[in-house]
């Protein structure tokens, strides 16, 4: 099955780490977040995938290059304007020949089983298949009304739990056949109708979805347990790098685990500081006498930490730095 990685998004809700980085590269354990999304395609054997770009694109080809080096062989469609969640997948069609296809965002820190999800798109008389989660606060969330076997029968756009019809998530994360484009809008209909990008906008909830209900056209909700974050705010970003370190998605920590809770890279003056884990440090750091890391906290590569500085609770993002007796507690240091 071949993949398309949604990552044109501008990621304005994490502002003002994006006004320098696209979304995509945001760093959950020291690596890209669509890192771990297409090391997670590797494992399942989708290696032909398709990533669309618009917001500092040479920044994501330049890291992942052919994508021979994380496992898979990645081609990319370049957005001169934004075409919606859906506009880029349709853009980018021809890529996906006759099969059915996966499509993930940018954004989406998870260690789903997506055999499993495939092995449900494919016993279902659908053309489509959500990933959708249970989660406690609807009002966060678009969410999915099905009936017992699955099948969608509506959406709420983030309901207030009391009116809620249903708390599973979307997770942005689809299977589809070939025959989804049969319904995408035409020329200037669709809902979120851009003049400067007349034919090519479409939305998945504002226009596709809608369309496959008016038809009466079957498509379903897959339910997962697995850990699921969207790296949508500074909070989820912070959270996304702590459950990492807790174990509580399965991410590849690129750094050898020195001690119990303590991953850390080459480095100079780590083996003084006092370290209390789980803390990973990345490679090429440089620490002062009497530096004290609490965790959970991630070190970016090449951070400089001056005499009696200290972290906790935080992510230092790549060469970031404390002059000597400063700290940070609870939040993201970036320079």
């Amino acid at each position: 099955m071949k993949a398309m990685v949604l990552a044109a998004g501008l990621g304005t809700r994490l502002r003002p780490i994006t006004r320098a980085i696209p979304k995509p590269m945001v760093p959950v354990l020291n690596r890209p977040v669509m890192e771990h999304i297409v090391r997670l395609l590797a494992r399942h054997g989708m290696t032909e995938v398709i990533a669309n770009l618009y917001w500092f694109p040479e920044t994501i080809q330049g890291h992942f290059g052919d994508g021979s080096g994380f496992g898979v062989d990645l081609a990319y469609s370049h957005e001169e304007a934004l075409h919606g969640t859906a506009g880029g997948v349709r853009v980018a069609a021809d890529f996906f020949g006759d099969g059915p296809f996966l499509v993930i965002s940018g954004d989406a820190l998870t260690d789903l089983d997506l055999a499993a999800m495939r092995e449900f798109h494919e016993s279902h008389d659908g053309i489509a298949t959500l990933a959708t989660k249970r989660v406690a606060d609807t009002s966060e969330f678009g969410v999915v009304i099905t009936e017992d076997d699955g099948r969608i029968q509506g959406f709420q756009e983030k309901p207030a739990p009391a009116e809620a019809l249903s708390d599973l998530a979307n997770c942005g994360i689809y299977m589809f056949d070939r025959e989804i484009f049969e319904f995408f809008p035409g020329p200037r209909e669709s809902k979120l109708y851009d003049p400067g990008d007349p034919d090519g906008f479409a939305d998945w909830a504002l226009d596709v979805f809608p369309a496959l209900m008016e038809a009466a056209v079957p498509f379903y909700a897959h339910e997962f347990d697995s850990y699921w974050n969207d790296i949508g705010t500074i909070g989820e970003l912070i959270q996304g790098n702590f459950d990492g370190l807790a174990g509580e998605v399965r991410l590849e920590i690129g750094e050898p685990e020195r001690e119990p809770g303590g991953w850390a890279g080459e480095g100079e003056g780590l083996e003084g500081a006092a370290i209390h884990g789980p803390v990973l440090i990345g490679e090429g750091c440089r620490f002062g006498g009497k530096v004290e890391l609490i965790g959970p906290a991630v070190i970016g590569p090449g951070c400089e930490l001056g005499d009696r500085s200290g972290v906790r609770e935080t992510v230092l993002l790549a060469g970031s730095g404390l002059a000597p007796g400063a700290f940070v507690a609870g939040g993201v240091l970036g320079i």
